[in-house]
Formats: C-alpha cells, sequence, structure tokens
C-alpha cells in the first residue's frame, strides 16, 4: 500500500497548519465524513503530514488543525524515508481484541503530557485510502494504538479523557499549564 501522497519527513520552521490544543473548543467537535476524495483532501493530507512531521508527532486527526473532517494521517516511523505514511479517510474500526494493554500515550495537542492509557491491543479498520479505494488492515500494538488514538479526535475525544490514573492526569495538566477542567473522562 503505498501512497500518492510524498513529503519530505522534516521539519518545516513554518508548518503550514496550525495544531490546536487543550481547551480549545474545535479539538471537541465531531468530524464529518468526507463525501468525496479528490485533490482537496489530498492537498490538506499533504499539509497534515507536513505539520506532523514539523511537530515530531506520529500521528496527526484533521479536528486537530480545525478541520473537521474524518481524516488521519500517521507514521509510526518517522525516521524511515522508506516507510510511506498511512492516509485514512473515513475510518471505522470493524473489530477490536479482547486483549487489552496499557501504553504511555502523547498527543500534540497535549505537549509534554504523556500518560498511561488502556486500549485494545489489536483492531481492524477500514477506510479509504487517498485514491478514495475502499481499504481494510489489520493493526497491532503501536499503530492500533495510534490509529484508535486519532480516531478519537474524530469524536472530540482527547487521549486524557480516558486516562484512569485521576492523582497523574492532574498533576501533568497542571505541570504543563493545562485545565484539569478541560478534560471530558470517559467511563
Amino acid at each position: 500500500m503505498t501512497s500518492v501522497i510524498t513529503v519530505e519527513k522534516e521539519k518545516l520552521d513554518n508548518p503550514p497548519l496550525d495544531i490546536h490544543v487543550l481547551g480549545d473548543r474545535v479539538l471537541r467537535q465531531p468530524a464529518k465524513r468526507i463525501a468525496k476524495v479528490d485533490d482537496s483532501v489530498r492537498q490538506l493530507a499533504k499539509e497534515m503530514l507536513q505539520t506532523m512531521y514539523s511537530s515530531h508527532g506520529i500521528g496527526l486527526a484533521a479536528p486537530q488543525v480545525a478541520i473537521h473532517k474524518q481524516l488521519i494521517v500517521i507514521d509510526c516511523e518517522p525516521d524511515n524515508p522508506a516507510n510511506p505514511p498511512l492516509i485514512l479517510i473515513n475510518p471505522k474500526i470493524t473489530r477490536v481484541s479482547q486483549e487489552l494493554c496499557v501504553v504511555e500515550e502523547g498527543c500534540l495537542s497535549i505537549p509534554g503530557v504523556y500518560l498511561d492509557v488502556t486500549r485494545p491491543k489489536t483492531i481492524e479498520v477500514s477506510f479509504k485510502d487517498e485514491q478514495g479505494k475502499p481499504r481494510k488492515i489489520q493493526a497491532t500494538d503501536l499503530l492500533a494504538r495510534v490509529i484508535q488514538h486519532e480516531m478519537d479526535h474524530l469524536n472530540g475525544v482527547m487521549f486524557v479523557d480516558r486516562v484512569d490514573n485521576d492523582l497523574a492526569l492532574t498533576e501533568k495538566l497542571q505541570e504543563k499549564g493545562f485545565s484539569r477542567g478541560a478534560v471530558k473522562p470517559i467511563k
């Protein structure tokens, strides 16, 4: 599965898009399905990749750049030029494993905050690629986690909403200057 969208995996001084941070209302609005995959969607994906690489991220969802479309870009190997990024349009998780795992997560929209989150270890996801072709992949470990994390953004959910350790959550957010009130716990 090779991407038709190619961008240099480098940090730009002026990335094309601004990443919004925890507390900004745009992050809480659900994204809309993309009706037609066209050049404007591919251009958005390209700019999202440039912005993600510029911020040393491995995943970025359109709502993080204040665009309410179901578009996610992912690259679990940003230092490997041979590894193409993954572009998921209108992604839908079709299966999740019973096996859960707890791993520390961070988010470009909550810089400097890293906390443990429990998620299914393996998922199956269907989506359209940047050519508009239907795809289905099985993802495990880091890729599964990044897809789930970014898909949460499409529903207005932030990873801190899923953190079980309330004390660590409050401490980390305060330490980095974020409001505990911006968290909307999912139980």
